[in-house]
């Protein structure tokens, strides 16, 4: 009897044990959800361009709603770190503690940088977390009234080359820039090493440059002026198909005359451009915290108070996410060989 009646005893205090462990066990996860990992945390945005350029004003636009659709409501700050055309940003973020608190704005560019062997990107850029992209881009070229040249037949008449401004190799209006000289044929002088598309429309308001060509999303949103103003025109587009609102403006393809040109400009102009604007986060960040980031990029995405603000500052909203923008880098490096060796020929000169 005795030994029976400690049996139950000690079972007893087993089962209570067990409950108790359960109790603190369910208290512990209801602490993690009530204390999510980004409260009272400061997220920072390395935006890999200068201040007033299209990268700058899109991410401070984002910056502004992101954080209420992160559990825990992180305040997120802006910091400029420009240089050799995003490359200097995308390298920080790359090299930095993967621990969801630093996310890289850079241009996408950098990847294929990576597949023709441009010195300098020596990371492996496709081991980037990628947490989605606002827009998808189209490339155009614009030029002030002051250059003369309003037409594509006016260009290519012009007895002088025209100056386009350039970011550095590799990017957006430098690839767009050699494109149209060596695969159209049109005059060029590019004149490299502008930190940002604002140093670029600065210098060509000024005189110092006849324009440049880069994503008409950020032009209409930074040169407005210009172009309702007339001191502006866009003369060709570097798009697939024309754009709705400039169905006037004729496409670069359209000039060209062999399949390899058409490729060319496919590969360099065509295929990066929808998800220029990345935004990713150092390899190795922990998968639940990625995942969270690209969710609540998506919501800002569809936020109305986000939508308003990048209405009223003429910010368009295309976004894609992380997993499409992951595929799309991945496409870049199964371009058939031969191609990629011409277009190494003519962005890198080798």
């Amino acid at each position: 009897m005795f030994f029976e009646t400690r049996k139950v005893a000690v079972l007893a205090c087993l089962l209570a044990g067990s409950f108790a462990f359960q109790v603190a066990g369910s208290g512990a996860g209801l602490a993690a959800e009530q204390n999510p990992f980004y409260q009272g945390k400061t997220l920072r945005i390395i935006v890999a361009g200068q201040a007033g350029g299209g990268f700058d004003i899109y991410s401070r636009a984002i910056s502004r709603h992101w954080g209420k659709h992160i559990p825990g409501t992180p305040q997120i700050i802006v910091e400029n770190v420009p240089g050799a055309g995003t490359l200097v940003g995308a390298k920080q973020v790359f090299n930095a503690k993967p621990d969801g608190l630093m996310i890289g704005n850079f241009i996408a560019d950098i990847a294929l940088g990576r597949l023709l062997g441009q010195p300098g990107v020596d990371f492996d850029v496709r081991k980037f977390e990628w947490i989605g992209v606002p827009v998808k881009d189209s490339i155009v070229c614009a030029l002030t009234k002051a250059s003369g040249i309003a037409t594509v037949e006016a260009w290519k008449a012009s007895k002088t080359p025209i100056k386009l401004g350039g970011t550095g190799r590799l990017t957006v209006p430098d690839n767009a820039a050699i494109v149209v000289r060596e695969v159209l044929g049109l005059p060029v002088h590019l004149v490299s090493g502008y930190g940002g598309t604002a140093p670029i429309r600065l210098a060509a308001e000024s005189g110092e440059l006849d324009g440049g060509c880069w994503q008409w999303e950020s032009i209409k949103a930074t040169w407005r002026a210009g172009l309702q103003a007339g001191n502006v025109s866009i003369v060709l587009q570097l798009t697939s198909e024309p754009l709705p609102e400039l169905p006037k403006v004729p496409l670069a393809s359209k000039w060209v005359q062999s399949d390899e040109g058409r490729k060319l400009i496919a590969a360099t102009v065509e295929t990066t451009p929808p998800i220029t604007r990345l935004y990713a986060v150092p390899p190795g960040t922990p998968k639940d915290r990625v995942k969270m980031l690209q969710k609540s990029f998506m919501d800002t995405m569809k936020d109305p108070e986000f939508l308003a603000e990048a209405k009223k500052s003429n910010l368009e909203i295309e976004p894609t996410n992380g997993e499409d923008v992951g595929k799309a880098i991945d496409s870049l490096f199964q371009l058939e060989p031969p191609l990629v060796a011409k277009m190494k020929q003519i962005l890198l000169g080798n």
